[in-house]
Order: structure tokens, then sequence, then C-alpha cells
């Protein structure tokens, strides 16, 4: 597992796609439906003081009181909440139904895109090569392996059998034990989250009565292969503690090895590349500490390694008698690499390894036998250094495209001379390289496959600086076809996240295709609250300096126009999560800048979920946003972006709103509330539709191609928007309004 700053939370998966057809501005061939009337929402005020300010909520009812039980067991959401959200459902098919036979084009060509039985690069250990392949039309990977070098497969575990008949499944981790007998594997059946976790004989194919309940979903095998440890996720549903499991044992007899480090508090557990220890990682949005297990030991108990210090972060990795220490700590903002002997491994006896240079962040790391490799990122670009132990020599992989991906690959062994890393650019199709240090080579493992048909050479991508009003230059990544005019005409999806410190690659993205083919610049502003520019990028878009994100992204919109990309109008804008946030924010100020947002499960209500400290994720995100409830000021500058609290009345664009029913981070509530209060305050514009995935959580939808559906679904709805369709057809009244019921 490599050092990296693991405390960020997944965000909704960039659109992926795929292929040609007619240019964005030909008339769609479905007529625009007639005018539909939304559902109305009942409009219950409820109020309350905080900081001598009154909040007002008309429709704080939408949030059920036995929340936790429906992201356990959906079927118990109260029914005057459940025909609200169906009815909102039906409300979006009927509006959605014009660019249905679109959305169904779209979603075939996507398909022609993916290799449909596609296989990843075998990952070698010991005896065997493990990997996972899919079959011809099937929605969930097949797990696999064969004798080392070549041989017949086995099938270990088939995840679309077992996802047969079921709503939802998503196959959260696999892994085979030390000896390679039996694989522990979890399973996540209502997208809350919440994994199950099996074992399996692998010699006889069959799963051992061993099953834990309410997990996380990762296993850490101990050394013997007799017990395993994971992280168990409480009634709050945070990740709080660590067991231990002994196979053949009844998993309510687990042993507890780390409780509850309190409310702020997210625990992981993972296992070291050299194998040796289990590292128990205690994270919050501003500080970790980290615990080590000796898997040689069947009786271990957890080893701090350094307390945890407010602002200071590390992650460990383990070499003979010492840990190499991936951290910020003295200063080093962009981090830099330690090391410390293993017997004495505080702070106080850390070392230089790889010091910290200003502007060049350091990412993540891995460390082998002979070597170690690290993830970097020096002006907005990635390389990684291959490091000798023995001589100390550092030898960097880089390409020479204007804005590109790099990552580093899993690798299973400790005593290898290959690097694995992935490279791609948003023309460029995901490859797969393995580099030998001995021989300094690049061999290609694997190069993504476009069955349809792809040639880079068709598009061209670049990398562009908007200015800010503070002076700061926003990079934003471009995608177009070669031939596109630059004349101000083209249409243009605008993607932004922003938040975490997670910087989004300017990576492949297949079904973006389907865009560009019909005219579209594809971008992605690559705005402050991610470290898409280092560390600092990151500090600058959290807390107090969180506006900045939302500055950032209007005025990348605004250059883009500037620059003759676009125009007003022309400017679909995309987020997700964190992201949708950004979404809500802009649609308030800027909404005469875009034709149309789309947002994927947003997190819009954001001073009422910062003041509710009984939801999973607040009193971490308190690091993250600010603590409205003891601090005045992180109040006042939350309500003055919060998007559902700052909804007002003018004319709004189209808006397309996704939401599960059973996501544990942005839970169904927020876009439902957002919505309601939208079509209650807005004077024209719209339609605002809401589609909410009752069987799904954060992620949507679990499998590949039921994942593509909504793909096709927002880039039919954001081709709609350019063609001027949903504001012919629909101008969308303030929803009726009905009776205060208390």
């Amino acid at each position: 597992m490599p050092l990296d700053d693991a405390d960020s939370l997944p965000t909704a998966a960039l659109p992926e796609a795929t292929q040609p057809a007619s240019p964005a501005t030909a008339p769609h061939s479905a007529a625009p439906t007639a005018a539909a009337l939304p559902p109305p929402a009942d409009r219950r005020p409820a109020s309350r003081m905080v900081h001598n300010t009154l909040l007002q909520d008309d429709f704080a009812w939408l949030k059920a009181e036995n929340w936790q039980e429906v992201l356990r067991c959906p079927e118990k959401l109260p029914a005057r909440i459940r025909s609200l959200l169906e009815a909102e459902n039906a409300f979006a098919k009927a509006v959605l139904r014009p660019i249905a036979p679109l959305q169904s084009r779209l979603l075939s060509e996507m398909r022609s895109r993916i290799k449909e039985d596609d296989s990843s690069v075998p990952l070698a250990d010991g005896p065997f090569d493990y990997f996972s392949r899919h079959r011809t039309g099937g929605e969930h990977e097949i797990v696999c392996r064969r004798p080392r070098g070549g041989g017949a497969e086995t099938i270990l575990l088939d995840a679309d059998r077992i996802a047969q008949g079921k709503a939802f499944f998503d196959l959260v981790d696999t892994q085979h034990s030390p000896d390679h007998r039996l694989m522990a594997w979890s399973a996540d059946e209502q997208g809350s989250e919440l994994a199950r976790i099996h074992v399996r004989d692998l010699a006889t194919g069959e799963d051992l009565p061993d099953v834990v309940e309410e997990t996380e979903g990762v296993v850490v095998w101990t050394s013997d292969a007799r017990a395993f440890y994971y992280v168990h996720v409480d009634s709050s549903h945070r990740p709080a503690q660590v067991f231990r499991h002994r196979i053949g044992t009844d998993s309510a007899r687990d042993e507890l090895i780390m409780d509850d480090p309190g409310a702020g508090w997210f625990i992981t557990v993972r296992r070291t590349q050299s194998g040796r220890f289990g590292v128990i990682g205690v994270r919050d949005h501003d500080s970790t500490e980290m615990h080590l297990l000796d898997l040689n030991d069947p009786q271990a108990r957890p080893h701090l390694v350094s307390p945890r210090e407010p602002g200071m972060r590390y992650d460990v990795e383990h070499h003979g008698e010492r840990l190499i220490i991936r951290t910020n700590a003295d200063g080093a903002q962009d981090f830099k690499i330690v090391e410390a002997p293993l017997a004495a491994p505080d702070r106080l006896h850390w070392r230089d390894l790889i010091p910290h240079q200003p502007g060049r962040m350091i990412i993540a790391g891995a460390v082998f036998r002979d070597f170690m490799v690290r993830l970097e990122r020096e002006n907005g670009l990635p390389r990684l250094v291959v490091r000798d132990f023995a001589s100390g020599l550092e030898e960097a992989i880089d390409f020479d495209e204007e804005a590109y991906a790099l990552g580093l690959e899993s690798t299973l062994e400790f005593d290898t001379p290959i690097v694995r890393f992935s490279y791609s650019s948003m023309r460029t199709p995901n490859e797969i390289w393995d580099f030998d240090v001995r021989s300094r080579t690049r061999l290609l493992r694997k190069r993504q496959e476009i069955p349809s048909g792809h040639d880079p050479k068709a598009y061209v991508t670049r990398r562009i600086f908007a200015t800010a009003e503070d002076g700061e230059r926003v990079p934003i990544s471009l995608l177009y076809r070669a031939d596109t005019a630059l004349d101000g005409s083209a249409p243009l999806l605008l993607y932004g996240y922003g938040a975490y410190g997670h910087a989004v690659p300017a990576a492949f993205g297949v079904s973006r295709l389907s865009l560009v083919e019909r005219g579209f610049i594809y971008a992605i502003a690559h705005v402050r609250g991610g470290t898409d520019k280092g560390w600092s990028w990151y500090l600058n878009g959290k807390l107090e300096h969180k506006p900045n994100t939302f500055g950032d992204f209007i005025a990348a919109a605004r250059h883009l126009i500037e620059a003759n990309y676009t125009k007003p109008g022309r400017i679909v804008a995309h987020g997700g999560s964190a992201g949708g946030m950004l979404i809500g924010v802009i649609a308030n100020r800027a909404p005469g800048l875009f034709g149309g947002l789309i947002a994927d499960v947003p997190f819009v209500d954001v001073l009422n979920t910062m003041l509710d400290d009984s939801l999973p994720l607040t009193p971490p995100e308190w690091l993250e946003w600010g603590n409205p409830i003891a601090d005045r000021q992180a109040f006042a500058t939350i309500r003055d972006y919060s998007p559902y609290d700052n909804v007002r009345a003018q004319a709004y664009p189209p808006i397309l709103v996704l939401a599960g029913l059973t996501d544990p981070r942005v839970t169904y509530w927020e876009p439902a509330k957002w919505v309601a209060k939208l079509r209650a305050v807005m004077t024209g514009g719209g339609p605002i539709v809401l589609r909410t995935n009752m069987d799904a959580g954060h992620a949507g939808a679990s499998g590949r191609f039921e994942r593509l559906e909504e793909v096709a679904l927002e880039y039919a709805f954001a081709l709609h928007c350019v063609t001027g369709a949903f504001a012919e057809s629909h101008v969308e009244p303030p929803a009726p309004i009905k009776p205060a019921i208390r």
C-alpha cells in the first residue's frame, strides 16, 4: 500500500465515456414535451435561533427522523417522504422523455467504446498471478488467478453471479490470504457503504460460515492466515473500531483491537508493502496518527508510531529496521519523506530522507526491498521518481503532453524490481506500464482498447489559465476535436470539484468523446480546494477561504468566454458531492453564465448539515468547512455561500439533480430540499429535475453499464440545454404552495 494522504473522501466519479454523431447545434429528433407540473412539496416552517440569527427551514421535514434505519433498510423510509421522491422521479421521467432517444444513442456509443470482455494486468504474488476480468455484457468483475507466468485460470469469485437478482451490488474488496488458501471478500448490497465480509475456501469455491456485518470492507490478514483485521462501522455510520476475527469463530466474539477515537475521527486499516505490519490509521481532516500491528504475532496489540498533533499529517511504510514516513511536519507544507528507527519511531527520531521543497508536492509513495518510488506534482504536472536505496540515485518518469495524469498502481510483492504505473491524457487512453528499476526500461503492459476506434491525433488537449479576482492563476484543462471552431460558438461542459485536497487529474474519459464528437469542448477547472497546485492551493480553498473555490470556477467560465472558446448560455457546469456544492453556489451567484447545470449527489444544505453533529460526517467535516455551532464567524461564512440558504427570486437555468436514497455522505434530503426550495422561490427558467436512485447511494448505480446509463442521461441533458430546447418548451412556475402542516 503506497504512502499517501488517504483521508480525503471518495468523490463522485468524473463522467466516463464514448463515440461520434451529429454536431451539437443540430436539432434533436424528439419533440419537446409540454410543460409538466412538478410535484408540490409541503412547506412546514421550522425555526431556530443560532448565534442570535433566526433560521427558518420550510422543508426540514424531508429529513426522516429514522434516517439511520433508512440507510440500513430503505423500506423504512416514511411514506410521505417516499411518495414525494417517487413523484419527483415520475416528474423527471416526464420532463426528460424528449431526450430519451438521445440518451439511448449515447449509451449505445459509450458501450461501443468499451471492451466488454476486458481484463486487468495480472499481479504476481508467490506461485500465482491474480487478475480480474469481465464477461461480455457483464456488469461486475470476475476475480481469477492462474499459475505464475501462465496456465489455466481459476475463477475465485464471480460477482455477476452473486449480484443476480439484487437491485444494488458493489464488490468492495477481495484479499487472498498469505498462504493462498482463503479469500476474504466484501460487498455492499444497499449503496449505504456498509459492507458484509465473507471468507471463501479457494480449494472448494465455497464460502465458510464466517460472516462479519457492518464493516468498511477492507481486510488485513495475519501472516498465519488464521485471522484478519477489519474496521467496524458504528450506529452513526462512522468507521470507528478495529476488530480481529479468527477464522472459524462467531464474529460476535471478535476481539476489539482499537476503540472509537472520537466523533471527529475515522479509522482505517491496511497492510504495509513489506507484509510485516498492519497499519491502523486514525484520521480527521487536519491530522493523522498511525499504529502498527505485527502480523506475525497472533496476539498483536497496536504500537503507536507518533502521537497526533494538530495540523500534522503522516503516513508510514516499513523497510527493514526502519519506517519510511511521508509527512508535513516541521513546516513541510508540500510534504517531505523522513525515516525513523522501527524501535523508536516517534517524531523525535525522524530524519529527513527527501527534504521538503516548496512547490513540489509529494503526493504518495511506495517502498520496496531495494528502492522506493514517489509520486509528486510540480507546476501542475505529475511525475514519478524512483530512488535506489543502495546508491541514493534517482530517476524521474514523466511525459511530454501539455496536461496528463500519472498514477502508481498496486503491486502485491515487496521483493520486486518492478514499478507499475498508469498514464493517460484527456486524448490518450489509459496505459499500464512496468518500469524495471534494474534495467531502467519501460514495458507497456496494457493500452485501453477502444473497440469502435480512436485516433488521439484527432483531438487537442491544452492547459490554459484563468485569472481569479485576487490575481491567482487557475488552471483549466481542455479537450476538443482538432477541427472545432474556436470562435465562441462551441458548447462547453465545465467540470469542477475543489475540496478535501483532491486534485482532479487531466485523465482520459472515454464517455466524454460523445460530447466532444458533437462539437463540445470538455473543460476541467482546477479550482482551489484541491491540491492541483500544491498544498497551499487546498488551504486557500477551505474554511474561511472556501469562497475562493466558487470565485475560481466563475473566473474559469468567464475566461473561456473571453478567450473565445464559448459564450454565455453555452456552458453546462457539472460537479458532484462537494463539487455539487460548487454547482449550487454558482447557480445562485452567476446563473446567466450557464445554459444548464448538472449536480450529482450535491452537498447543498451545508449550514444545516454542519449544525447537526449527529450526522456521521459532520464532526470530521468541521475542519474542512468550519464549525458553525461553536464559531460565529464560521457560521456567517457558511451561511453566506450555502446553496440551500441562498436560493433567491431569480431565473435559474435547467438543472439536473441526481441523488441516492441510501447515501451516507450526502443524505438524500439535501438535494430534495434544495429542489423544493428552488421551485418555491425561482421566478422562471428551469426545469429543475430531481432523480433519486431508490436502490443506490453516493456512487450511483453499481454495475458498469448501469452507471453508463446515468452518464448518458447527464450528457443528453447537457446537449438538450445548449440547443435551447428546454428554454423553448419549459418555463417552470413556482410550485403550488400547500398550507403549512405542523
